[in-house]
């Protein structure tokens, strides 16, 4: 699961910054999330569109699936005409919540390695570092928060293994957050620092049902997302109660933040108004296709001027270029094969 950590590579030189700059854990970390969301929110700007247009063209693909259900092949050839011609795409609203979930890995793989991300401390040191003062191994994600708290209660580390210029930036790194350690794992026991999972969980609830009630997604779409979303965030909760109590911090204050952004969104980019646009567009199309146009053809032997849709025009004109290539090739296609 390492491998979905490699956003940890920018946001851990992101939390030194903030954190030589405020000097606390906590405070760095909603910081960091907050910077985080801001970069993110155009990305949320564009799933509310996506969001918008899907629901305008939703009933299309429903009418194109229940004419061809017999005919897969048939409906997926009417189901990128239509995309192409409207230029939609129903996996478009994804990227956003692929990119969340990517900086929610970045993060976690952050506090579960902060010496590493944070302060560029090789694995293979830490581990030697640990292995030194006689702590326990086995289990990788706890190792590196152990080794923070040794250094706190005063254990000493060769400079062969760990510089001391960087030993003394983890003794001064202060991961205290009202009297709790955020390199703690609360787990599941009753235990002061479980009130942060508990918040976690409470507070992803509360960002979901926001979301999803500004986010101008249809019934039928969120049936088809909401699975995926309760997965998703469920998973992320359970990380909140088996790792150190920052990522239970981040998760929760992203949430809030989540909440926030959904209200912005909706009052300035309100969905009802994306909706409203789309079907405006859709509708002049519509239009545009039915408007009558003069066309001139040729009909027993006569010049005649027809006044046509745009949909009967290329039908038309299709039947004139059969007919056309008919003549052209008759006479090839009636001579027997012998006379050749």
């Amino acid at each position: 699961m390492q491998i979905l950590y490699f956003l940890a590579n920018l946001i851990g030189p992101l939390v030194k910054v903030l954190y030589n700059l405020i000097g606390n854990y906590a405070a760095t970390m909603i910081v960091a999330t907050l910077i985080m969301k801001l970069l993110l929110f155009p990305l949320a700007i564009h799933q509310q569109k996506s969001t918008a247009k899907m629901s305008v063209f939703q009933p299309l693909m429903n009418e194109i699936q229940q004419k061809y259900k017999n005919n897969p092949q048939k409906q997926q050839e009417e189901m990128m005409k239509l995309q192409q011609e409207h230029g939609f795409n129903p996996m478009a609203g994804c990227l956003p919540m692929l990119l969340t979930m990517l900086v929610l890995f970045g993060f976690l793989g952050v506090v579960y390695y902060p010496v590493h991300y944070i302060f560029g401390v090789s694995d293979a040191a830490v581990k030697t570092a640990c292995e030194t003062l006689g702590l326990a191994t086995a289990n990788a994600t706890n190792m590196q928060t152990q080794l923070i708290q040794a250094i706190h209660s005063g254990a000493v580390i060769s400079a062969d293994i760990i510089p001391a210029d960087v030993v003394a930036e983890i003794q001064n790194f202060n991961t205290m957050f009202f009297g709790m350690d955020l390199c703690d794992i609360p787990g599941f026991n009753i235990t002061p620092i479980a009130i942060f999972p508990i918040i976690a969980a409470v507070t992803m609830i509360a960002s979901y049902i926001f979301t999803q009630k500004l986010s101008g997604m249809d019934a039928q779409m969120q049936g088809s997302m909401k699975i995926m979303m309760w997965v998703m965030n469920l998973m992320f909760v359970s990380f909140c109660f088996n790792a150190p109590v920052g990522f239970s911090l981040y998760y929760g204050v992203s949430n809030l933040f989540q909440i926030g952004q959904s209200f912005v969104t909706y009052r300035i980019y309100s969905p009802e108004k994306f909706k409203a646009q789309y079907e405006a567009e859709l509708a002049a199309k519509r239009a545009e296709k039915k408007k009558k146009k003069t066309l001139t053809i040729e009909e027993n032997g006569q010049t005649v001027t027809k006044e046509v849709t745009g949909g009967e025009a290329n039908k038309l004109r299709l039947e004139l270029a059969r007919k056309r290539e008919a003549e052209l090739y008759k006479d090839e296609r009636t001579t027997p094969l012998q006379d050749k």
